[in-house]
């Protein structure tokens, strides 16, 4: 019986996806849950898994064709099994028939064919087109799969061959021109949607992380054997942001139209860099959850997004989001608000600098931090006090374990 295989519901807010890589091709034999092909939304990477076993009898789109929600993108006969090689013809003759023409079982100097199995069709093309060597190339994709940047980082690493000095061309400026990915495409558009619709302001503090630091030293290690996850830094922001945005709601509100919407929980989304760009999962209730569960749930977001595993629910909703540019050594910078949130806070990097500590002049972990709001509903008091409150938190730890 044939079977269908459509593209999955997609919510209001994604209205088309585009057909990203094919896992299997027609003929191929494949296994119920077994993932057939990748789409690419504006959003994230949806994997569409067979929905029976059987035989892939038909695809009806190739990489890059856009489809919607579902529709018909392939055709699979359930219960078949791959058709074998056709047995040789028996020959009447009592000579031996001539063997059936194959493949030499190796050509010096061409990639082996299960390296090249692995290639996207991007990373394919500009492999052609660079004249790269696939074979020895790791890939850092899905399953090992060897993507464009992959290749096209082993095409600016190899050595150039040899000038010929009647060949040279003095002065050579390469270029490449690629067409953005729905998700980066989609990235630009937010961006320019808060910066065209929000007045957008930026306030800065800093924080003397040291207790912090005392904290995590004297008691990660059991928090480790505990719970079974280190005590990063990120949980203490995710804990004195939700306690701050509890006694300072306006930074946790949203407008829509000429109303301003309340809310009445933290649903902080926490910025995570992937190879196709930035995205921001979501930590739902992050006011009712303990140290442990904001540890384990940044760190499975973050797997699942390295892993292009994060899935649309995942990246929905958020009232206010958090991003570490000090991860990647990011002193001081001006986050943007992501629609429809009013606020962003931005955490940087910990640097040790001179601070005041009772009249004394100390070596400290110091760290600047920086509020990025809506000026439409938050007053720049608001949102001085909203940093003051979590520079105290951070700077008492104890504050926020007692809700002060």
């Amino acid at each position: 019986m044939s079977i269908e295989v459509k593209v999955p519901v997609l919510p209001e807010s994604v209205s088309d996806a585009t057909i990203a890589t094919w896992h299997k091709q027609a003929g191929d034999a494949v296994r119920r849950d077994e993932n057939l092909v990748d789409l690419e939304t504006d959003k994230v990477v949806l994997e569409v898994p067979s929905p029976v076993d059987g035989v892939l009898k038909e695809i009806k789109f190739k990489p890059g064709d856009t489809v919607t929600s579902q529709q018909v993108i392939a055709v699979i006969e359930e219960g078949a099994a791959a058709a074998a090689p056709a047995p040789a013809a028996k020959s009447e003759a009592k000579a031996p028939a001539p063997a059936p023409a194959q493949a030499p079982a190796s050509t010096p100097g061409a990639p082996a064919k299960s390296a090249d199995d692995t290639l996207s069709p991007a990373a394919r093309r500009v492999a052609e087109e660079a004249h790269v060597d696939t074979s020895a190339i790791t890939g850092t994709g899905r399953g090992g799969r060897v993507t464009k940047e992959d290749v096209v980082k082993a095409a600016t690493a190899k050595p150039s061959a040899p000038a010929q000095p009647a060949a040279a061309t003095p002065g050579a400026r390469p270029e490449e021109r690629v067409p953005m990915t729905r998700i980066r495409a989609r990235i630009a558009e937010r961006l320019m949607q808060s910066k065209n619709s929000i007045a957008m302001l930026t306030s800065f503090n800093e924080v003397n992380l040291a207790e912090v630091v005392k904290l995590r030293k004297s008691l990660g290690e059991s928090f480790e054997k505990t719970h079974g996850i280190k005590l990063g830094f990120m949980s203490f922001f995710v804990k004195a942001t939700a306690e701050a945005l509890k006694r300072h709601p306006i930074v946790n509100a949203s407008v829509d139209g000429n109303d301003i919407i309340y809310h009445g929980y933290q649903d902080i989304s926490i910025a995570v860099a992937t190879d196709k760009g930035l995205v921001t999962p979501v930590l739902r209730d992050a006011q009712d959850m303990s140290f442990a569960e904001i540890e384990k749930g940044i760190a499975e977001y973050a797997k699942k997004a390295r892993e292009g595993k994060l899935t649309l629910e995942d990246l929905q909703g958020g009232t206010f989001t958090i991003t570490n540019g000090g991860t990647f050594g990011s002193l001081m910078s001006t986050p943007i608000v992501n629609p429809p949130q009013s606020a962003i806070l931005g955490m940087h990097a910990i640097k040790e600098r001179p601070a005041a500590v009772d009249g004394q002049v100390v070596i400290a972990p110091m760290m600047y931090i920086a509020l990025s709001y809506d000026h439409r509903i938050i007053d720049g008091k608001d949102a001085v006090l909203f940093l003051v409150d979590i520079k105290n938190q951070l700077e008492n730890p104890q504050r926020m374990l007692l809700g002060l």
